[in-house]
């Protein structure tokens, strides 16, 4: 990590995979409205119906495969060229790192792993490919998506935590700041850190926080925030 560059840290949640053609899960026509909660993206429903849930996600891994970073993701990369920049992703894609991101933190896990049912420390790459419902690793322990749901805990929100309590400037880009506990990061920020929040709907942020608000789809957002940034080092 070069020391003398500014950190900045990405906050990034299902609108800047929307423009990918990846399909989210709250906006109109998203998967919530085609599949409940409680049946795909929560822990009681792994153990009532865990075939269910697998072809759930392996339909959704083949989207995944077809779907392409678009700019939002491409200028965040593009902007490590000047920052040290820290992406914490509530997505479960793999764009950021198709993208040319380098240091991104999955806080809901990732679509192209699985990881053992009773060791959640023991995650496989598994590409693209279908899972089976009783599929099984090498050592004979029963495989799942490796996916965060609704009643698990999330490992990764103390190290997002830290890298929020350490930014320089601060983006909240495509999320609707509702799901916890990744909503809660933003009250980590320190008071004197340069906020950005992008999104063409309205988010809810803390009155204390002085976010620059850019109202637009991430692609045309995350651009002109890279061009505020870059004019404010460059003079």
């Amino acid at each position: 990590m070069t020391t003398n560059k500014k950190c900045l840290v990405a906050l990034t949640g299902a609108g800047i995979s929307a423009e990918s053609g990846f399909k989210t899960f709250r906006d109109s026509g998203g998967l919530w409205e085609e599949y409940s909660v409680e049946d795909v993206a929560s822990i009681e429903g792994w153990y009532r119906n865990p075939k269910l849930m697998t072809d759930f996600y392996n339909d959704l891994r083949t989207q995944l495969e077809k779907a392409q970073p678009n700019d939002g993701h491409k200028i965040l990369a593009e902007l490590e060229e000047y920052f040290d920049v820290r992406i914490i992703t509530q997505n479960v894609d793999n764009l950021h790192e198709r993208a040319g991101s380098t240091n991104v933190l999955h806080l809901h896990g990732e679509l192209t792993k699985a990881r053992a049912v009773n060791n959640e420390n023991k995650i496989i790459d598994i590409g693209y490919r279908n899972m089976s419902y009783d599929e099984k690793d090498s050592d004979g322990e029963l495989l799942r998506p490796h996916i965060v749901w609704f009643g698990e805990a999330v490992p990764a929100i103390t190290e997002a935590a830290r890298l929020v309590r350490s930014a320089d400037i601060f983006a909240v880009i495509g999320s609707s700041l509702v799901v916890y506990p990744a909503a809660g990061l933003v009250h980590d920020l320190r008071s004197n850190t340069e906020s950005f929040l992008i999104d063409p709907k309205e988010v809810q942020v803390p009155a204390w926080l002085n976010f620059r608000v850019i109202r637009e789809v991430a692609s045309k957002g995350v651009a002109i925030m890279r061009d505020e940034l870059l004019k404010e080092i460059k003079g």
